[in-house]
């Protein structure tokens, strides 16, 4: 049961009240950002909590139980707080927001009312949405591994401790023909298709996932992106890119030569054969499925 501390109780209780909300944002890169929907700054436990943020929330419904609850945040950019940049970056996905309900004229009378997380955000035009999830919303979420024939790592990451060294390219961008799809320099020594599925990191700082390489015969390469980028990149502009990997057992043999760290289960029938009957022309002897 939430208790209401004495003073905000009998503020409440009064026939006035000079009450606003705050908001703490914390991201996961540590960076502590305040708003307010009051019409001058407030600060308290050591956060500067900005007005005129354009902040406003929308009604929230909270009921007994497990079910997990969500609200929305709208605003606008500024550029102090919260840029288009940052948003398109994910530097706010997953941050938590806790919501005070605050008395502007004492900002020591206060009470938390939630802890959230920011989950989806959409934005149109110069403003934003961002639903805030409750925490119970982790419970929802998939635990331990799942049976795939497939792999679940992420190339080169701990689990996977595949050498990339041979696998990385740097190069420079010849021509920005959309947002997504970029003419490079600096692949030629790699055939079409080798960097499918990779991770693109311009100098700037974007990141980008290529759906698709192709070669081409005058020394430049073509990369198409499975998203588009969210600013136009000037000509000369550096990279780096890393190698794909289809999450298959025979990539991660031929291509890696990290077959002996692979994280899924090659092996595993799938549903088609586990669910067939005898019919006199397949094997079942109880032999290896996949070499």
């Amino acid at each position: 049961m939430r208790t209401i501390p004495d003073a905000l109780a009998a503020h409440l209780a009064g026939d006035a009240t000079t009450t606003c909300q705050a908001w703490r944002v914390t991201r996961k890169d540590g960076v502590v950002l305040g708003f307010t929907d009051h019409d001058r700054d407030l600060s308290f436990d050591g956060t500067l909590y900005r007005a005129a943020s354009g902040f406003a929330a929308s009604e929230a419904d909270l009921g007994e139980g497990m079910a997990a609850s969500s609200a929305e945040v709208a605003g606008g950019f500024s550029s102090e707080a919260i840029t288009e940049a940052d948003l398109a970056a994910g530097r706010f996905d997953g941050s938590v927001v806790e919501l005070y309900l605050v008395n502007w004229a004492d900002p020591g009378q206060r009470l938390q009312l939630s802890v959230r997380e920011i989950g989806e955000v959409t934005r149109a035009g110069c403003r934003f949405t961002a639903e805030l999830r409750s925490l119970a919303h982790r419970l929802d979420q998939p635990q331990g591994r799942l049976y795939n024939r497939r792999c679940d790592a992420s190339l080169g990451d701990a689990r996977c401790q595949a050498d990339l060294s041979g696998f990385r390219a740097v190069g420079t961008v010849v021509a920005m023909e959309s947002r997504s799809r970029l003419r490079v320099a600096g692949l030629s020594a790699f055939a079409t298709g080798f960097f499918d599925r990779g991770t693109l990191t311009l100098s700037g700082g974007d990141v980008a996932e290529v759906d698709g390489h192709v070669r081409e015969e005058d020394g430049t390469a073509t990369l198409t992106l499975w998203l588009p980028l969210e600013r136009a990149v000037a000509a000369d502009e550096g990279f780096s890119l890393n190698a794909g990997c289809d999450k298959s057992f025979a990539t991660c043999k031929v291509r890696f030569g990290n077959h002996l760290n692979f994280r899924g289960f090659p092996h595993v029938p799938g549903s088609d054969f586990a669910y067939s009957y005898v019919d006199g022309e397949r094997v079942h002897d109880g032999g290896a499925l996949f070499s």
